[in-house]
């Protein structure tokens, strides 16, 4: 009997796992090791914090995923990765080894530490969200570090929760502010209707209640420790069927993985699009069949929630918003989820 191992229960594997329902293999034991029993769906986050989405409506049940797969789920974190030994450990003491293994880790934002709130894992973040709230602060302070579309979206989205509870201040700061300048002029005005002032080049002093922590992506730690080939910036480096460069039983894609030779940014559109071809590849490794190429997209729809029922789109050179980009957001959403229901 072979085992897959896949660790990590992010959007790649969430694929790969309905893929997986309709693959048969009476010498394979599939296992997914993730920290709970439920996923949390990034582009539903903002709007689970601004009150549109029950959090339940934005979760994906691994729990439900693996059993109708066939496949056994394990509720712990990861420790450690050995890829010389075929084996991970987990943070209750136990271990697990491997034939082919899968990564789908996710990543943390770089240069988050205490007492600054992370936005990954989104579980935690949303728990400590929600007791800032409960402590019934009048108009509480909150900074923002971060000035991307992640950045932008949870600051709007705060603002306008705390606005319907009474009123509180949201700042963003951010060291660059990168959009295209037709996009980022939206963005400013939207910013602007909410009052949320943007600081660029500046840090976030003291005087907040909370700092949450929403920069770019920087790698795990364990993935550099575990005998892996990573790149400069610790992520695994795979080839363009996904698989790494230094261990032919091991994959990696989402956020975990970085892709020799071509620059992919680190997002869930990239990530679903790469899950589709990670399940076909583990399926194809178990067959001993040749292997399928990633081919990222050249231009990806960008919808950024504005706090309110409103969003910016934007493809290319195009842009628009309205309320109906944040219905076109909301259908595109909700059609994701429920692939998984």
């Amino acid at each position: 009997m072979r085992r897959l191992l896949l660790l990590g229960g992010g959007h790649a594997h969430a694929l790969v796992l309905l893929e997986f329902r309709r693959f048969i293999s009476r010498n394979l034991e599939v296992v997914l090791v993730s920290p709970g029993p439920v996923h949390g769906y990034s582009g539903m986050v903002p709007g689970v914090i601004a009150g549109h989405y029950a959090l339940s409506e934005a979760q994906i049940d691994l729990a439900r995923l693996a059993r109708n797969a066939g496949a056994q789920l394990v509720t712990e974190r990861v420790l450690r990765i050995d890829a010389a030994a075929r084996r991970v450990e987990l943070a209750n003491g136990g271990t697990l080894a491997w034939d082919l293994l899968s990564l789908n880790l996710g990543s943390v934002p770089e240069g988050a530490g205490p007492p600054a709130i992370a936005v990954k894992p989104f579980d935690e973040f949303i728990a400590r969200w929600r007791a800032l709230l409960d402590e019934g602060r009048a108009a509480p302070r909150i900074a923002v570090v971060g000035g991307g579309a992640g950045g932008v979206e949870l600051a709007m989205a705060m603002k306008f929760a705390l606005a319907r509870r009474g009123g509180g201040v949201v700042e963003l700061f951010s060291d660059r502010f990168l959009f295209k300048p037709a996009i980022a002029a939206r963005i400013r005005n939207a910013l602007g209707r909410l009052s949320v002032p943007l600081h660029v080049g500046e840090a976030a002093g003291d005087g907040f209640d909370a700092v949450f922590w929403v920069t770019g992506a920087a790698a795990l730690p364990l993935l550099a420790a575990s005998g892996l080939a990573t790149d400069g910036r610790g992520f695994v480096c795979v080839d363009a069927s996904l698989r790494s460069v230094s261990h032919p039983d091991v994959f990696a894609a989402g956020d975990t993985a970085s892709i020799e030779g071509r620059a992919v940014p680190k997002s869930g559109v990239y990530a679903v699009r790469q899950g589709e071809v990670l399940a076909a590849n583990l399926q194809n490794a178990v067959r001993g069949l040749p292997m399928r190429d990633y081919q990222p997209q050249v231009e990806s729809l960008a919808l950024i929630s504005c706090g309110e029922r409103y969003a910016i789109a934007s493809r290319g050179r195009w842009s628009a918003e309205g309320r109906w980009a944040w219905r076109w957001k909301d259908w595109l959403d909700r059609r994701w989820i429920s692939k998984f229901s």
